[in-house]
Formats: structure tokens, sequence, C-alpha cells
């Protein structure tokens, strides 16, 4: 699935593209997405897009008359490509813009989505509840910590609860808590405001790596140029079970939570 970095260097790809400009035509192909596309996404036809931001995993484009809100689901991404480009099979959406080029929406899964939301973004369903940003001024230790407070659940689990804090995924999650030195499955209550300052920074130090370099390359996500990113090259335990912790020498071990794949280095997470 596509994290906070993907999302992040997806909508600094397309904003150029589409922020600024008026969009000519909304294309629905297929409106069989994770929520159907609602017919009044036209709505946007003859608007300027005024602002492009991110809100968890969440591409909010603004205009005078309402806000473009595009999820890319598990699979989903986003392309600019000229109008006269063949469509592939999963292209469901698309905007066209005064600029003469197209901004597609590809999901193979249709679990990503395409909705119109009037009135402020915040309040609605899909964000009003969600947590700070964890590259904003409100994460900080103490924050996590009454979050963390009194609750048995493991600390990964509560870190990638997105009404704790926003898009922090698996990947990052997993890494985060290496560079904290702080096993997954240790319970949060359990977790000291020290250590919790660490995984703070930990998480704002792995994510914005990651935003640098582009994002992780996976199995299914590709940038906005169709170009994997290269944050991969630098993960140090994701996907490594039994290779050797680059610390200590330790083999990384893989664990499930959550139905996830956990992993850490016995020896540095404790």
């Amino acid at each position: 699935m596509p994290e906070l970095p993907e999302v992040e260097t997806t909508l600094r790809g397309v904003s150029p593209w589409l922020v600024g400009r008026t969009v000519r035509e909304v294309i629905v192909r297929d409106k069989r997405l994770r929520w159907p596309i609602p017919d009044c996404i036209h709505e946007l036809e003859g608007q300027t897009v005024t602002t492009g931001t991110r809100r968890g995993k969440y591409l909010l484009f603004c205009s005078n008359r309402g806000t473009l809100l595009l999820h890319l689901g598990m699979s989903g991404s986003l392309r600019v490509t000229d109008p006269d480009t063949p469509w592939r099979k999963h292209d469901h959406f698309a905007l066209t813009t005064d600029r003469g080029k197209q901004i597609r929406l590809h999901d193979l899964r249709r679990f990503g989505a395409a909705l119109w939301i009037e009135g402020a973004p915040e309040n609605h369903p899909l964000l009003c509840d969600l947590g700070p940003e964890p590259l904003g001024e409100d994460f900080t230790a103490t924050m996590l910590r009454e979050a963390c407070a009194g609750r048995t659940a493991p600390i990964k689990a509560v870190i990638m609860d997105s009404h704790v804090v926003v898009g922090v995924g698996n990947i990052y999650a997993c890494e985060a808590l290496f560079m904290a030195g702080i096993h997954p499955n240790k319970a949060a209550g359990k977790v000291s405001k020290a250590r919790l300052a660490k995984l703070v920074a930990a998480i704002q130090e792995v994510l914005a790596a990651s935003i640098e370099m582009g994002g992780t390359t996976l199995r299914d996500f590709l940038n906005e140029k169709g170009e994997p990113g290269y944050f991969k090259q630098t993960l140090r335990v994701y996907d490594r079970e039994e290779e050797l912790c680059h610390s200590c020498q330790t083999k990384v071990k893989r664990v499930v939570m959550s139905n996830r794949s956990t992993f850490y280095c016995p020896k540095c997470q404790k």
C-alpha cells in the first residue's frame, strides 16, 4: 500500500500540473471504487484548483466550489499524461486541465477513492477524527505519552492508529521502532517518555528521509512519473528476515502482528 511518503511524493509530483489550472473535463470511466464515485464530482469542471494538500494518506485538491478527495488505496497511482495516451484497463478516473494534460487515477484493486466534498474538508467523516500529522508541530513526545498512558496494546499498533497519528504505516513503524530501540510488541503504556521522545524523532526522521528519496519501492507503487522510489535500499529491518542487523549482526526476526509482518532486531530492540 502507498504510505505517507509515497502519497506526499505523488502530491508534489502532480501539483505543478494541477494547482492553478482549470479543470476542463472530469472523466469517470468506472465509478466502482472503494466508494462509488459520485456524479457531483463533475462540479469540478470549469473550476480552478487553488491548492493541493495531503491529510494523512488523502490527497485534497481545493476549488472555490468544493474539494476533490483522492485516495490511492492498496495499489493506486496518479499519472500525468497526454489526453491521447491510450487508456489502461484500470484507469478509472481522470481530470483534463486547460494545460492540455490529464491526471489519471489507476487502481488495479479498486480500494482507492475519488470523492467530492462541499464545505470544509476537515469536517468530512474520513478526515474529522484523524490524529496529528507526524511531521507537524502537534506530534510530540508529550502528546504520544498521553495517547499511550495505561494502554496494554503494542506500541507498534498505537503508532499505526490514525486516531493517534496519521500516516505511520507498517514499513515506517518497523523502521522507526528499530531506530528508537523499542521492541514492537512492548506495551505502549510501559514505554517511558524519554523513549517515546526518541520514537517521535525516529518517525519524523524516517518519514522525512523517505519523502526525500521518493518513497519506498514496493510491488505496486510507482510515482507520478511511473518510476519507483528508492528508500527501500536504506531499510534497516523491514523485509530483512534472517538477514544480519546492520548494527549488531544479530539476525532480523519477523512476527505477525495484527495480520501484518513485523520486522525487528531481538538484540537492539527491547
